[in-house]
Formats: C-alpha cells, sequence, structure tokens
C-alpha cells in the first residue's frame, strides 16, 4: 500500500457514519476513507459505482485491472466478522459470494461483485423463496467448519451464565418463564452442538443472484453473502428465515400455524431431527433475547416470543 495523496474519491454513506455511537467505532469511521483508498491502490482498483453499505460495512464497487467488477468491502475486526474469509474461502464461491482476496490484519476483502438488485427478498413467493433459502442452507451446513471459528458450544456456554443476571431486567411477568423455557429447551441439546460450518445470518436479504437475469439463461443462482460464521448445529440457523417477511406470517390470520409451516419445511429440506433443531431454535431466540435486554430493552420481541411458543406449543 502506498502513502501517496490519495487517487480516489470515497464517501462513507451518512447511514454507516450514524451507526456507530462508541469510540472505537468513530475512530475506526474518521480512518476509513484513508483506508480505503489505500486497498484501492494496493489492488489497483477503480471505484465503479456508489458506495453502498450493511450494518457495520463500507462496500465499494470497483473495477480490476482485467475489467472484471468486484466490490471492495471494509469493515471493523470483531468476533462475528474475523472468521468471514475463512468461511469464505471454505465456500469457494460454490454457494456463497467468492473471496478474490483479503488482507487479515484488517479485514477488508475483495469480493465477486453480484447482483445487489435481486435478492430472495425480492422472490414474490414466500414458500418458494424460503425452500430455495432451505436449499442453499443444506448446502452451506454439509462442510465441516474449519479450524479457528467461535463455536456454538461456547457461545450457548456463555448465554447460559449471562442469563440470570439479565433475566430480572425483564418487566413483563409472562416472558422471564418463556425465556427461562428457552434456556431449558437448548440446554438439552447443548451436550451436541454440532461442528457444521455456519453462516449465522442467512435471511432473505443475505442471499443475491449471480450475475444478471438479463439474457441469462438457465435457473437463477443463489449465492449466501455476510457470514459471521460459528461451527455448530445447523438448528442454530433456522431463525432469521423463521421471522422473515412477518407481514406474510400476519396475514395468514394464525401466526403459531403459519410458523410451524416454515419450521417443518426448513427441517425437512435440511435434514434436521426436529426436537433437536427446536432446542437450537429456542436458543436462538435466548441469544436474541440477552443481546436486546443488554441494549435496554424491558420486553421480549413480539416476533420471537410468537416463535418461541408456536415451537413449544403453548399457543
Amino acid at each position: 500500500m502506498t502513502a501517496d495523496a490519495p487517487r480516489h474519491r470515497v464517501r462513507v454513506p451518512d447511514a454507516l457514519l450514524a451507526s456507530f455511537d462508541d469510540e472505537a467505532g468513530r475512530a475506526w469511521l474518521a480512518a476509513l476513507p484513508a483506508l480505503a483508498e489505500s486497498y484501492l491502490d494496493w489492488w489497483d482498483l477503480r471505484l465503479d459505482g456508489p458506495p453502498a453499505h450493511g450494518t457495520v460495512a463500507l462496500v465499494l464497487p470497483v473495477a480490476r485491472p482485467d475489467g472484471s467488477r468486484a466490490v471492495l468491502k471494509l469493515q471493523p475486526v470483531d468476533e462475528e466478522t474475523r472468521g468471514e474469509p475463512l468461511a469464505l474461502r471454505a465456500w469457494a464461491g460454490r454457494d456463497a459470494v467468492r473471496l478474490l482476496d483479503s488482507d487479515p490484519a484488517t479485514g477488508t476483502m475483495l469480493l465477486e461483485r453480484l447482483d445487489a438488485s435481486r435478492s430472495l427478498a425480492g422472490v414474490a413467493d414466500g414458500t418458494v423463496a424460503l425452500r430455495i433459502l432451505s436449499e442453499l442452507l443444506a448446502r452451506l451446513v454439509a462442510l465441516p467448519a474449519p479450524a479457528g471459528l467461535p463455536t456454538l458450544a461456547d457461545t450457548a456456554a456463555a448465554m447460559l451464565d449471562r442469563l440470570p443476571h439479565l433475566l430480572s431486567r425483564l418487566e413483563v411477568p409472562a416472558d422471564r418463564p418463556l425465556l427461562t423455557t428457552c434456556a431449558d429447551a437448548m440446554r438439552e441439546v447443548l451436550p451436541e452442538p454440532g461442528d457444521r460450518l455456519l453462516h449465522w445470518d442467512l435471511h432473505y436479504e443475505n442471499v443475491l443472484a449471480r450475475g444478471s437475469c438479463a439474457g441469462s439463461a438457465g435457473p437463477t443462482q443463489w449465492l449466501a453473502i455476510d457470514p459471521k460464521p460459528l461451527a455448530g448445529h445447523p438448528g442454530f440457523e433456522l431463525l432469521p428465515a423463521l421471522r422473515n417477511r412477518w407481514d406474510d406470517i400476519v396475514a395468514t390470520g394464525n401466526a403459531a400455524r403459519a410458523v410451524g409451516h416454515r419450521f417443518r419445511l426448513m427441517t425437512e429440506v435440511v435434514g434436521l431431527d426436529r426436537q433437536q433443531a427446536t432446542g437450537w431454535t429456542l436458543g436462538r431466540v435466548l441469544q436474541n433475547a440477552l443481546w436486546d435486554i443488554e441494549d435496554g430493552a424491558a420486553t421480549l420481541d413480539p416476533q420471537q416470543a410468537t416463535i418461541a411458543r408456536a415451537l413449544l406449543g403453548i399457543g
């Protein structure tokens, strides 16, 4: 990388600037334009469109020296993002976006460019979209997790340690026993935490099409993006898709039945034991609830409470 004056104009979107409210995050954002410029120089890239962003990542469309299109992804390195290059390298572009290059020192990645305008969220038929996602999930978790990733066993144990302290912060009486029941269900499956390569955030907007549909032949190839890789049991992967497109759930007039339909489809396609999948899905509800409580929530998220009750069969 060069220390010369930047040759490119990199703008950080306002929404990304607003997503960091701690000192470390603000410091990273302040250094981000120069960091992006340095990688544009290092990999000899040319900006090729307006910047985009995720929750914590800056994504720059770029052209490589040979004219091929790619994206430059820059994000802070933490427990969730550290393993992303490792997972993408393991999937090798088959069912996830292809990793072209990376720098472990900063977590910066050069990725193939997918069609950001075409995600599974745009597939009108919810059952079709869910089946596509489930089939993709089945292929992703067919791989054993490479060494060096966080494990579901450790993650689950840490959740159980934090629960007693955080449970008292819930103000609705019915919320506490529901969360305790989720913990008990996860505790039952904890002896078999699994060793599969998990995406950890597989929902419709994190599945994009490879290439453009214009003039293309054959079926669309759907690929996962933005993994938060973890080594564990595939049952821990189901909750994001269960709660996505929640308006579709509400529109059925019977949320519990609709959740059950999604759950049965996913477990059938992925080939999961439903009792184990239930325990790990309730563990995922527990994880999200603990995060919410740590962020100041005093009640359980209604959607997740509905999913938990549906899986537990308690109405």
